[in-house]
């Protein structure tokens, strides 16, 4: 198939390009699977296409709030912010900056007084910046990935917000290429898969080295491996280099 849509599909349109079946490919197919595997990983840790900033809401249980963390889908990479999105009332909420701000303010917008959309945009992140360092309670979290799982440092963070309460998740998510099979047919990623399985092949062919086969042919299993390490090499220098998303770093 010349668009995969599967992992086998994959696997094969690389095998194809290594000379299958013309050539034999002396790769087990444990070993393919294992390949694909680590291609797949490559691919969705750093190519920004396999990347997608995502939000993902959860409702507050009491084994939360015990836990004082929550569990989250292994599929995030980041977590950037959690957010509490619960709205206790209209009549709570006319006493609000926020409220406040739009009934006095913004029908000046335009207007010879008011201080225009610059103004009014800049006393939007002002009030956002207040409102983190003061009333953020979800600032003092921790995710690590390989925990799958939110850490909350207070005590009181979720038990104030109580059970059946709604908080969001904000951060950076891969695709699942099962979902979304196009990510099957990206280009960087048959590459790569294809220099794994070079390599590999290269590999288990090593052993045989200068072993000569009826009709005079030599196997060379050395330089393959080093064509494919070669490949291999410059793919991930054209990640870094075209494809990796910028590092996230905070400036203090």
């Amino acid at each position: 198939m010349a668009k995969p849509n599967s992992r086998q599909t994959l696997i094969d349109y690389c095998l194809r390009n290594l000379g299958a079946p013309v050539i034999e490919i002396n790769v087990d197919d444990d070993q393919l699977d294992d390949r694909c595997d680590e291609a797949l990983q490559f691919y969705q840790e750093y190519h920004g296409d396999a990347i997608v900033r995502n939000i993902r809401k959860h409702i507050i249980t009491q084994t939360d709030i015990d836990n004082q963390y929550i569990d989250i889908p292994n599929t995030f990479l980041s977590v950037n912010s959690v957010f509490d999105i619960n709205v206790e009332g209209a009549s709570a909420n006319m006493f609000s900056i926020d409220y406040q701000l739009h009934l006095n303010d913004i029908f000046d917008l335009g207007g010879p007084y008011g201080g225009g959309l610059i103004n009014y945009e800049l006393t939007k992140q002002y009030m956002s910046l207040i409102n983190r360092n003061i009333n953020g309670i979800f600032q003092k979290i921790e995710y690590t990935r390989h925990k799958n799982r939110v850490n909350f440092h207070s005590l009181e963070t979720l038990k104030n917000l109580g059970v059946g309460k709604y908080i969001i998740f904000d951060g950076y998510e891969v695709i699942d290429p099962d979902n979304f099979i196009d990510v099957y047919n990206d280009m960087f990623l048959k590459n790569y898969l294809t220099a794994l399985i070079k390599r590999q092949w290269g590999l288990n062919l090593i052993k045989f080295e200068g072993m000569q086969l009826p009709g005079g042919v030599t196997l060379n299993g050395r330089q393959i491996f080093d064509d494919a390490k070669e490949e291999i090499a410059k793919l991930e220098e054209e990640m870094q280099l075209k494809h990796e998303m910028p590092p996230h770093f905070v400036v203090g």
